[in-house]
């Protein structure tokens, strides 16, 4: 005798879906409790579905593509009986054999309750799953161009500057599916700046202090296996500076500013063409310089080899773009990581002329230099606050001991 045991996405998760990535098993496997299943890709991280218990992958529900929300039933499992032989695998209800005409198409139940709701049939759509499959977001997409479409004027004007539903080329193009990471930026960033107000100032910091600093200290570090980066020296200097405007550390609500005693500061990790994510270094304030450094290097390495636990990326008070590692002088604005108040942005260390004063005369120098922004929730902090933040930070770089 057996029974069915249900393989559920985690109530758990960064987030409030998932993407189905791939099956690491195939029906009628005997799996043990504990192994992988399958993968699912959250807006940041990818996690691995354990087993829930000993048996056979007996259904597959959710196939490669589709979102699969908190609780949603990924496929079931049979569970033979104490002392009873395991039954075969009854006909798996995963996708059929498309090479039949006689049997009917497998959707997944993303894609079949959105062909309900948008009243859109997949078997028109090309899919852009795994073997042609259609997927839930193929179906968004036929729903928005639909709806572009329909709104559209039937004979619409040539008219200079105004916006078209699509680009019209000569040549050729190709269609890229938005990943889950991708999407969910792209949300993310479009929720911060429809909700606050945003305001960036800029500074310019000499580096000099601890570039002398690092090169006194990097190859001890590097002995104990730690790597000594600049950003280690940015989250620091945050970390004074909220000191002196604790307003920063902060997040906006209707009926007041609720300031954080824990300086929890993520840092912005660019993936290549996935995205990026930031991981957060908890309780800064507590931490040494090298301390802060060695939480970098794990949390770095682990987000390149996709480890990273859910855990990890939530918490954030505050963040910081290294945008510079990239080449870029100044990005402006650095969106705001919501619902904090405010992010740090570093661009390019470059060698300028500058005008130091020595001695009471005025001396042109070449020094490592590097404009610095704060992006402000203007509904959290105003200017005097930002440039008074802003001063601090390049105080504590400058004066580096």
């Amino acid at each position: 005798m057996t029974s069915m045991v249900e393989i559920t996405a985690p109530l758990e998760q960064e987030g409030t879906k998932a993407v189905v990535r791939n099956w690491l098993k195939q029906i009628g496997d005997r799996v043990r409790e504990g192994d992988a299943l399958v993968e699912l890709e959250t807006d940041k991280v990818t996690q691995e579905i354990p087993a829930p218990c000993d048996g056979i992958l007996s259904e597959i529900a959710m196939s490669d593509g589709d979102d699969a929300a908190p609780g949603d039933i990924l496929g079931r499992m049979s569970v033979e009986a104490k002392g009873v032989a395991p039954d075969a695998p009854a006909a798996p209800l995963q996708k059929q054999s498309a090479s039949s005409a006689a049997v009917a198409t497998h959707y997944s139940p993303a894609v079949r309750q959105a062909a309900v709701e948008y009243g859109i049939d997949p078997a028109t759509l090309k899919g852009s799953g795994r073997d042609g499959r259609v997927t839930r977001a193929d179906m968004d997409h036929a729903l928005d161009a639909g709806k572009a479409h329909s709104s559209a004027p039937a004979s619409p004007p040539a008219t200079m500057g105004q916006p078209a539903s699509s680009i019209q080329v000569d040549g050729k193009s190709r269609t890229v599916p938005h990943s889950a990471m991708r999407l969910a930026i792209a949300r993310h960033m479009a929720h911060s700046l429809a909700s606050a107000p945003q305001v960036t100032a800029v500074f310019e910091a000499d580096f000099t202090a601890i570039m002398r600093h690092r090169d006194s200290h990097k190859d001890r570090m590097k002995a104990e296996g730690v790597n000594l980066s600049y950003t280690a020296y940015f989250v620091a200097a945050s970390v004074a500076a909220m000191k002196l405007v604790p307003e920063v550390n902060s997040q906006w609500h209707d009926d007041s500013l609720e300031i954080f005693e824990d300086i929890n500061i993520g840092v912005g990790i660019a993936l290549g063409d996935k995205g990026l994510l930031v991981p957060v270094i908890r309780q800064a304030q507590e931490l040494s310089l090298q301390d802060i450094a060695a939480r970098l290097q794990d949390l770095t390495s682990r987000a390149r080899s996709n480890t990273l636990k859910n855990d990890e990326l939530k918490g954030g008070t505050f963040t910081i773009s290294n945008h510079g590692v990239s080449g870029s002088l100044v990005a402006s604005p650095i969106i705001i990581n919501q619902p904090q108040s405010a992010i740090l942005g570093v661009g390019k260390l470059e060698k300028r002329v500058v005008v130091r004063e020595v001695d009471g005369v005025d001396t042109i120098q070449i020094r490592p230099m590097a404009y610095v922004s704060l992006t402000i929730d203007h509904r959290s902090l105003d200017g005097h606050q930002t440039n008074a933040w802003l001063t601090e930070f390049v105080r504590i770089l400058e004066t580096w001991r």
